[in-house]
């Protein structure tokens, strides 16, 4: 049996669902967009858990905090509002993570003297050479997702993920 068909085979939870929904009766029941939909969920949940307890766990940071950080490294200062849909998260839990970021001296928030409802979470140096060091790490845990795909395969997610970003507007 090739790899492309070995990869089609059902995992034993999709097998699961699969009885379990075909017997509800819904007309437009399409068992690939859950099985697309399932499969991404458990990815990114997968990578999630690794990445927190392999490599953040070591710098007291959860995910959300990494992406936050993450976020001001590649931009170096943002306002709340933005991190909070980069994030995907409420302006609630910037503040409760930036507190965190704070305590650990990895960035400073600014109030916009223009508009006091507008703060700027900027990254510091101790926050860049936090990044450089565990960056590494992460990106490593990233190739490990992927390793059992080809440079071709992993192009090829990658473009049709995004199409379904794009076309979601997430």
């Amino acid at each position: 049996m090739s790899n492309f068909n070995k990869d089609r085979e059902l995992l034993p939870k999709e097998i699961d669902t699969k009885n379990r929904l075909s017997n509800i009766s819904l007309p437009s029941l399409n068992l690939n967009a859950i099985a697309v939909a399932t499969n991404i969920y458990r990815s990114a949940q997968g990578l999630k858990l690794k990445m927190e307890r392999e490599v953040l766990g070591q710098y007291g940071l959860s995910w959300t905090a990494f992406s936050l950080l993450y976020d001001l490294w590649i931009s170096g200062s943002m306002e709340t509002k933005k991190l909070s849909q980069s994030l995907g998260v409420t302006k609630a839990t910037v503040s409760n993570i930036t507190n965190t970021l704070e305590r650990k001296e990895f960035v400073t928030r600014k109030v916009d003297h223009h508009d006091r409802r507008n703060v700027f979470i900027t990254i510091t140096q101790a926050g860049i050479e936090a990044m450089e060091e565990l960056y590494p790490k992460f990106h490593q845990g990233e190739i490990d997702l992927v390793s059992h795909l080809s440079i071709d395969e992993q192009a090829l997610l990658a473009t049709l993920l995004r199409r379904i970003i794009r076309s979601n507007n997430f």
